[in-house]
């Protein structure tokens, strides 16, 4: 791999291994070919360099570069083709339309898919829970046609390879593959979106994704984890 330059210093990687935001950066890194240390929080527990290093927002994942701390997963991936040009494969297209679909539909996934998915498993009713479920097989219905337009034909979203909206959507393969275990529903339906389900393949057999995506298994037990703190919150209101 090759070794941050720039003059800011070493890579540092804040994060925490189900975050499908950590995952993503961790793939782009993989791609760009980059050194990095990664670091796990205890997000029951953050660390003083967390909080110091992200306190708008007191989340991972943040980069540090140097000492220089970029937060926010897909500002992240945009800061490292900026700051390593030359390093690895460019994630976003060169065309500026291109950039800018990429982009929507990178937005699309952090603002429809993933907020569907957390009420999906964490709403407060049963009704509120079906609700978000019935949405998040929509947007993922959606994404089986946003594929279908950029990959043009081709194995990924960016084409013949793997680039900006392959990463932004990869970082939550752990988490679509485990969903029949935490949701109750399967979201990667091959029957119901097969260029998804496909691409999902594809992508996950990367051998930068292999190194990164978490075992559905382990997924699907924290999901539990997660389930069972938000029922006794909700039992203790």
């Amino acid at each position: 791999m090759a070794t941050a330059g720039g003059g800011a210093g070493k890579l540092k990687l804040l994060g925490a291994w189900p975050s499908p935001f950590v995952n993503r950066v961790r793939v782009a890194l993989h791609l760009k070919g980059l050194e990095y240390e990664n670091v796990e929080e205890d997000l029951t527990n953050k660390s003083d360099l967390l909080l110091a290093s992200n306190p708008v927002h007191k989340k991972v994942p943040v980069l540090l570069h140097g000492d220089r701390p970029v937060s926010e997963s897909l500002v992240i991936v945009e800061y490292l083709d900026d700051a390593f040009p030359g390093a690895g494969q460019a994630l976003l297209p060169a065309d500026p339309y291109e950039r800018a679909v990429a982009r929507f539909w990178a937005a699309y996934v952090d603002g429809k898919l993933h907020g569907m998915m957390v009420k999906a498993i964490l709403g407060a009713t049963e009704e509120e829970r079906a609700a978000a479920t019935a949405d998040a097989l929509a947007a993922m219905d959606t994404l089986e046609g946003a594929f279908a337009e950029c990959s043009g034909g081709k194995e990924f979203f960016a084409g013949d390879a793997p680039g900006y909206l392959d990463v932004a959507l990869g970082g939550f393969i752990g988490w679509l593959r485990a969903w029949d275990k935490v949701g109750g529903v399967k979201l990667l339906d091959a029957g119901r979106i097969p260029r998804l389900a496909a691409w999902a393949d594809r992508f996950a057999a990367l051998d930068v994704a292999k190194e990164v995506i978490p075992d559905p298994d382990h997924i699907a037990e924290f999901g539990k984890v997660l389930q069972a703190r938000s029922a006794a919150a909700a039992a203790g209101n």
